[in-house]
Protein backbone atom coordinates (compact mmCIF):
# COMPACT_ATOMS: atom_id res chain seq x y z
CA UNK A 1 0.00 0.00 0.00
CA UNK A 2 2.64 2.40 1.02
CA UNK A 3 4.63 1.86 -2.17
CA UNK A 4 1.64 2.58 -4.30
CA UNK A 5 0.49 6.09 -2.55
CA UNK A 6 4.76 6.42 -3.42
CA UNK A 7 4.71 5.71 -7.15
CA UNK A 8 1.47 7.45 -6.99
CA UNK A 9 2.81 10.59 -5.55
CA UNK A 10 5.66 10.57 -8.00
CA UNK A 11 3.04 10.72 -10.60
CA UNK A 12 1.60 13.39 -9.56
CA UNK A 13 4.63 15.14 -9.14
CA UNK A 14 5.80 14.61 -12.40
CA UNK A 15 3.24 16.47 -14.19
CA UNK A 16 3.10 19.63 -15.89
CA UNK A 17 2.03 21.69 -12.78
CA UNK A 18 5.04 20.78 -11.42
CA UNK A 19 7.55 21.22 -14.59
CA UNK A 20 9.83 24.45 -14.14
CA UNK A 21 7.79 27.66 -15.55
CA UNK A 22 9.66 30.02 -13.66
CA UNK A 23 13.25 30.47 -13.25
CA UNK A 24 15.35 33.67 -11.83
CA UNK A 25 19.33 33.74 -11.53
CA UNK A 26 20.89 36.00 -9.03
CA UNK A 27 24.51 37.25 -9.14
CA UNK A 28 24.88 36.77 -12.85
CA UNK A 29 27.01 39.78 -14.08
CA UNK A 30 29.66 39.36 -15.99
CA UNK A 31 28.36 35.97 -18.12
CA UNK A 32 25.49 37.04 -20.92
CA UNK A 33 22.30 35.59 -18.85
CA UNK A 34 20.84 34.57 -22.04
CA UNK A 35 23.45 31.90 -22.15
CA UNK A 36 23.84 31.09 -18.66
CA UNK A 37 19.77 30.10 -18.81
CA UNK A 38 20.32 27.85 -22.07
CA UNK A 39 23.02 26.63 -20.65
CA UNK A 40 21.32 25.56 -17.56
CA UNK A 41 19.36 22.96 -19.14
CA UNK A 42 16.20 24.97 -16.73
CA UNK A 43 14.81 25.95 -20.23
CA UNK A 44 13.85 22.90 -20.84
CA UNK A 45 11.31 22.82 -18.54
CA UNK A 46 12.34 19.43 -16.19
CA UNK A 47 10.25 18.10 -13.44
CA UNK A 48 11.12 20.04 -10.17
CA UNK A 49 12.13 16.50 -8.77
CA UNK A 50 14.96 16.19 -11.45
CA UNK A 51 16.26 19.59 -10.77
CA UNK A 52 19.78 19.18 -8.38
CA UNK A 53 22.21 22.12 -7.49
CA UNK A 54 24.88 19.36 -8.64
CA UNK A 55 23.61 19.26 -12.06
CA UNK A 56 22.93 22.88 -12.99
CA UNK A 57 26.77 23.56 -11.68
CA UNK A 58 28.23 20.65 -14.23
CA UNK A 59 26.01 22.45 -16.77
CA UNK A 60 27.13 25.94 -15.60
CA UNK A 61 31.18 25.04 -15.54
CA UNK A 62 31.62 26.42 -18.73
CA UNK A 63 31.43 29.88 -17.62
CA UNK A 64 34.82 31.31 -16.44
CA UNK A 65 32.96 33.72 -14.25
CA UNK A 66 30.64 31.52 -11.96
CA UNK A 67 32.24 29.71 -9.24
CA UNK A 68 30.03 28.35 -6.92
CA UNK A 69 26.05 27.24 -7.70
CA UNK A 70 23.30 27.73 -4.79
CA UNK A 71 19.49 26.49 -5.81
CA UNK A 72 16.35 27.22 -3.90
CA UNK A 73 12.97 25.09 -5.41
CA UNK A 74 9.72 27.11 -4.86
CA UNK A 75 6.95 24.53 -4.86
CA UNK A 76 5.42 23.91 -7.03
CA UNK A 77 7.02 25.55 -10.33
CA UNK A 78 9.72 27.97 -9.53
CA UNK A 79 13.87 27.82 -9.12
CA UNK A 80 15.99 30.62 -8.01
CA UNK A 81 19.51 29.98 -8.89
CA UNK A 82 22.17 31.74 -6.84
CA UNK A 83 25.62 32.62 -8.49
CA UNK A 84 28.89 33.40 -7.11
CA UNK A 85 30.94 34.88 -9.39
CA UNK A 86 34.70 34.76 -8.45
CA UNK A 87 36.70 37.89 -7.80
CA UNK A 88 39.37 39.52 -10.52
CA UNK A 89 42.53 40.12 -8.72
CA UNK A 90 44.32 41.14 -11.37
CA UNK A 91 44.84 41.01 -14.92
CA UNK A 92 47.36 39.73 -18.00
CA UNK A 93 48.51 40.09 -21.06
CA UNK A 94 47.53 36.60 -22.90
CA UNK A 95 49.20 34.97 -26.27
CA UNK A 96 47.16 37.43 -28.89
CA UNK A 97 48.17 40.06 -26.64
CA UNK A 98 44.43 41.03 -25.14
CA UNK A 99 44.48 41.77 -21.77
CA UNK A 100 42.24 39.40 -19.38
CA UNK A 101 40.90 39.16 -15.84
CA UNK A 102 42.70 37.07 -13.78
CA UNK A 103 41.54 35.16 -10.37
CA UNK A 104 43.40 34.69 -7.18
CA UNK A 105 43.86 30.83 -8.23
CA UNK A 106 45.39 32.12 -11.24
CA UNK A 107 42.24 31.73 -13.36
CA UNK A 108 41.67 33.54 -16.93
CA UNK A 109 38.52 34.81 -16.52
CA UNK A 110 37.91 36.36 -20.30
CA UNK A 111 39.16 40.34 -21.61
CA UNK A 112 39.58 43.18 -19.31
CA UNK A 113 39.53 47.09 -20.32
CA UNK A 114 43.26 48.39 -20.43
CA UNK A 115 42.13 51.14 -18.15
CA UNK A 116 40.99 48.90 -15.70
CA UNK A 117 42.45 49.34 -12.57
CA UNK A 118 44.23 46.12 -11.01
CA UNK A 119 47.45 45.60 -10.61
CA UNK A 120 49.53 43.35 -13.80
CA UNK A 121 50.87 39.93 -13.80
CA UNK A 122 54.03 39.68 -15.10
CA UNK A 123 56.88 36.45 -15.38
CA UNK A 124 60.50 37.13 -15.20
CA UNK A 125 62.57 34.83 -17.76
CA UNK A 126 59.13 33.13 -19.12
CA UNK A 127 59.40 31.14 -22.20
CA UNK A 128 56.13 32.95 -23.09
CA UNK A 129 55.95 36.41 -21.59
CA UNK A 130 52.32 36.40 -21.71
CA UNK A 131 49.62 34.62 -19.68
CA UNK A 132 49.32 31.90 -18.94
CA UNK A 133 53.48 31.92 -18.34
CA UNK A 134 53.14 27.86 -18.95
CA UNK A 135 51.11 27.02 -15.88
CA UNK A 136 53.60 29.85 -13.76
CA UNK A 137 52.68 33.03 -12.48
CA UNK A 138 50.09 31.67 -9.74
CA UNK A 139 52.07 32.78 -6.57
CA UNK A 140 52.01 36.69 -8.15
CA UNK A 141 48.05 35.79 -8.85
CA UNK A 142 47.68 34.65 -4.97
CA UNK A 143 49.91 37.49 -3.91
CA UNK A 144 47.76 40.51 -5.69
CA UNK A 145 44.47 38.23 -4.31
CA UNK A 146 46.16 39.10 -0.86
CA UNK A 147 46.56 42.98 -1.34
CA UNK A 148 45.82 45.02 1.67
CA UNK A 149 43.53 48.23 1.37
CA UNK A 150 46.16 50.53 2.89
CA UNK A 151 48.30 50.40 -0.56
CA UNK A 152 46.72 47.99 -2.97
CA UNK A 153 46.22 50.95 -5.03
CA UNK A 154 49.02 51.59 -5.76
CA UNK A 155 50.48 48.31 -7.17
CA UNK A 156 51.15 48.99 -10.57
CA UNK A 157 52.56 45.56 -11.47
CA UNK A 158 53.12 42.53 -9.53
CA UNK A 159 56.00 40.09 -10.94
CA UNK A 160 57.02 36.20 -10.25
CA UNK A 161 60.22 35.14 -11.30
CA UNK A 162 61.24 31.60 -11.76
CA UNK A 163 62.27 30.64 -8.60
CA UNK A 164 59.21 31.94 -7.33
CA UNK A 165 60.28 35.05 -5.67
CA UNK A 166 57.26 37.64 -5.77
CA UNK A 167 58.20 41.78 -6.26
CA UNK A 168 55.56 44.77 -6.25
CA UNK A 169 56.14 47.51 -8.54
CA UNK A 170 54.04 50.40 -7.23
CA UNK A 171 52.79 53.48 -8.86
CA UNK A 172 55.24 55.89 -7.42
CA UNK A 173 57.91 54.15 -9.04
CA UNK A 174 59.20 52.46 -6.26
CA UNK A 175 59.61 48.57 -5.91
CA UNK A 176 59.35 45.83 -2.96
CA UNK A 177 61.01 42.58 -3.09
CA UNK A 178 58.34 40.23 -1.37
CA UNK A 179 60.47 37.29 -1.76
CA UNK A 180 58.58 33.93 -1.69
CA UNK A 181 54.69 34.33 -0.81
CA UNK A 182 55.25 33.75 2.81
CA UNK A 183 54.84 35.68 6.03
CA UNK A 184 52.39 38.14 3.68
CA UNK A 185 50.76 39.71 6.69
CA UNK A 186 53.96 41.01 8.47
CA UNK A 187 55.94 41.76 4.98
CA UNK A 188 52.61 44.13 4.09
CA UNK A 189 52.47 45.91 7.64
CA UNK A 190 56.17 46.44 6.82
CA UNK A 191 55.66 47.86 3.55
CA UNK A 192 52.86 49.98 4.68
CA UNK A 193 54.91 51.39 7.29
CA UNK A 194 57.47 52.67 5.09
CA UNK A 195 55.03 54.12 2.47
CA UNK A 196 53.85 56.23 5.47
CA UNK A 197 56.84 57.40 6.13
CA UNK A 198 57.20 58.90 2.53
CA UNK A 199 60.46 58.52 2.57
CA UNK A 200 61.33 56.68 -0.34
CA UNK A 201 62.20 57.95 -3.56
CA UNK A 202 61.79 57.23 -7.24
CA UNK A 203 63.69 54.14 -8.03
CA UNK A 204 64.56 52.92 -4.80
CA UNK A 205 64.11 49.16 -3.96
CA UNK A 206 62.42 47.66 -0.73
CA UNK A 207 64.07 44.25 0.11
CA UNK A 208 60.75 42.68 1.76
CA UNK A 209 61.62 39.32 2.23
CA UNK A 210 62.29 39.36 5.89
CA UNK A 211 59.76 41.30 7.48
CA UNK A 212 61.61 43.49 10.45
CA UNK A 213 64.83 43.98 8.21
CA UNK A 214 63.85 45.93 5.36
CA UNK A 215 66.68 47.09 2.94
CA UNK A 216 66.54 49.79 0.77
CA UNK A 217 68.15 50.67 -2.35
CA UNK A 218 68.54 52.46 -5.18
CA UNK A 219 67.78 51.32 -8.61
CA UNK A 220 66.18 48.45 -10.24
CA UNK A 221 66.07 44.42 -8.96
CA UNK A 222 67.90 42.32 -11.43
Amino acid sequence: MLATFAVAGEWVLRQSYFRVQHVTFVGVRHEPLALVSAASGLEAHPTMLDVNAATIKVNLAQFAWIDAVRLTKHWPNTVVVTVRESTAVAVAFNDKHVLQYVDRGGRDLGAAPLHVNLPTLDYLHARSALWPFSHAGRSAAFVAAQLPPAFSAQVSVVTEDDHGVVTLRMTTPVTFILGPPTQLRAKFVAIASVIARSTLRPGDVVDATVPGELAVTGGSPS
